[in-house]
């Protein structure tokens, strides 16, 4: 008997409302709305306006918690970057992510070679 295969899972596809992404991303449902606010995040609406997010959604916003809480980056900063990255069509907030934590990784290994 041949297993049935789940359907591939669209990130584009809406479909958690404002809690379980709150969950999701370890955030109070109020930083979502103020990510909206900004104009960081569109969350698509049901037509009773509740609001759903996609997989994309999320990992948009798990950026946005990256650059505010492990970067320093402001709102305002966050809203530029992602705007240079859709001008100039680069993963450049990839890049600042491996950038940092190559440079995490060289000071633990620093920081373990030094308690030796």
């Amino acid at each position: 008997m041949a297993a049935a295969r789940r359907p591939v899972r669209d990130p584009t596809r809406p479909v958690y409302v404002i809690s379980v992404a709150a969950t999701l991303v370890s955030a109070h449902p109020r930083t979502l709305r103020i990510y909206e606010d900004e104009g960081l995040v569109c969350p698509a609406r049901t037509p009773s306006n509740i609001r759903l997010y996609s997989e994309e959604d999320i990992r948009r916003i798990l950026w946005i918690r990256h650059l505010t809480r492990d970067r320093g980056v402001n709102l305002a900063g966050v809203r530029t970057l992602f705007e240079l990255e859709e001008r100039l069509g680069a993963r450049i907030l990839e890049a600042l992510y491996d950038e940092g934590t190559r440079g995490r990784g060289a000071k633990a290994g620093r920081k373990q070679e030094a308690d030796e």
